[in-house]
């Protein structure tokens, strides 16, 4: 990834715990906020996503796009778009790394929009959404821990 825009959280959970949560697609609506729909188009080997198609409505803006996903264990989960209505590109990942009972997750994000926009808007929408997805995911792991 070129440019790209990172964040970390620690969660009090095993990778596999955080992981499995990243890897159910079915539940985003649930907790991401701004995924609406979401078809898994293709599974791989074990189980886990291979490419995915989300409905995204974040206000101002709605796209379709798909993505392919690349699983390392309970390690990391990369991902590119494949296509998208208002995307270039996306690459993202999420990188867990385990310290006792708890899990340092470091997302990172590099996108690039189809519209010109200024490098530091950008930066400043791929914060947003970390910082979104983040607090989500950690939400969301929690709330299934207890």
């Amino acid at each position: 990834m070129a440019e790209h825009t990172r964040s970390s959280t620690t969660i009090e959970a095993t990778p596999a715990a955080i992981m499995a949560v990243i890897a159910d697609f079915a539940a985003y609506p649930v907790w991401t906020g701004e995924v609406k729909e979401i078809e898994v188009l293709a599974e791989g080997d074990g189980g886990r996503a291979e490419q995915v198609r989300l409905l995204l409505d974040a206000g101002a803006i709605k796209d379709e796009h798909v993505l392919a996903y690349t699983w390392d264990g309970d390690r990391k989960v990369s991902w590119t778009l494949v296509k998208s209505q208002m995307l270039k590109s996306l690459d993202g990942s999420y990188t867990l790394a385990q310290a006792g009972g708890r899990t340092e997750v470091t997302y990172q994000l590099a996108v690039d929009v189809k519209i010109p926009m200024l490098g530091m808007i950008k930066r400043k929408a791929e914060k947003v959404i970390i910082d979104r997805a983040l607090a989500g995911l950690k939400k969301r792991v929690e709330e299934l821990a207890v």
